[in-house]
Order: C-alpha cells, then sequence, then structure tokens
C-alpha cells in the first residue's frame, strides 16, 4: 500500500448502492474511511456530497476522495468548485490512471448507472495505485487552483 491512509467516501441516493460496495472493499484494502453521507436512497441532493468530499480532500481531513452519483457528472462538478479539489469521473481504469499521472486528481468520481461493478473496482484500483508524475504536467495541475 502506498502512502494513503484516509478516503473520504459520499454519495448521493442514486450513487448509495456502489457507495456501500466500494466502502467494502477499500476497508478490505486496509485503508481508513470517513464516509460523509448519504446513507441511504432517500432523494438528496448531490452537490451536498460533492462539497463535502471536496472539502475533505482540499484541507487534507483525507488523502484521496470518492464520490458517487447516477452519472458521476453532477457530484464531479460539485467537487470540482472546492479550491484544490480535482476530481476526476471515470468511466474505465485507463482514465483513472491518466487521471492520476497527468492531472493529479486527488478524487475519483463514478457513475452508478453507468459503470458496473467490475469497472468500477477496476477505476478505484487505478486511482489509487497510480502515482502523478509531475514534471511538464505539474505546470498545468498549478494552473487548475
Amino acid at each position: 500500500m502506498n502512502s494513503i491512509r484516509t478516503i473520504a467516501i459520499a454519495s448521493d441516493h442514486a450513487g448509495f448502492a456502489l457507495k456501500s460496495k466500494i466502502s467494502g472493499w477499500l476497508t478490505e484494502m486496509g485503508y481508513a474511511i470517513s464516509d460523509l453521507g448519504t446513507d441511504g436512497t432517500e432523494s438528496v441532493d448531490y452537490p451536498d456530497f460533492g462539497r463535502a468530499v471536496g472539502k475533505a480532500v482540499a484541507e487534507g481531513l483525507a488523502d484521496r476522495g470518492v464520490i458517487v452519483c447516477g452519472s458521476g457528472i453532477g457530484i464531479s462538478i460539485a467537487a470540482n468548485r472546492v479550491k484544490g479539489a480535482r476530481a476526476t469521473n471515470c468511466t474505465s481504469g485507463l482514465m483513472a490512471r491518466l487521471a492520476r499521472q497527468h492531472n493529479d486528481a486527488n478524487i475519483l468520481a463514478l457513475g452508478e448507472r453507468l459503470v458496473g461493478d467490475a469497472v468500477a473496482r477496476d477505476c478505484l484500483d487505478e486511482f489509487l495505485k497510480t502515482d502523478f508524475e509531475g514534471g511538464r504536467h505539474q505546470r498545468r495541475v498549478d494552473l487548475l487552483d
């Protein structure tokens, strides 16, 4: 395991089932989880949960974040409104790997309605094991904040 210790995780109602699976996978891998909600399938507003993970990661309360909604789109937009949060909505492990290597993404967004368990697990694994390459990419990442 690398230097990542704590993962902040959250979802809206449409991502709750996948969030629960991901929490189990993270626990099996030995990570500490900071679950910022939601706690069920009753309708909630995804911006609240995306913003919460964005803040936790940007403020250093978690090393990385995982957020889930129906498509991954809205919750990633919400997280990216927080300075220092770099959320990436992925539908493949390759996307997750490149987001880490080139963009230093610190939050993985997934769409429960768009990815199955195998793809979600592949995205998660690549997101957690891949390091940022730095170099020419650092200048560009600096322009994001």
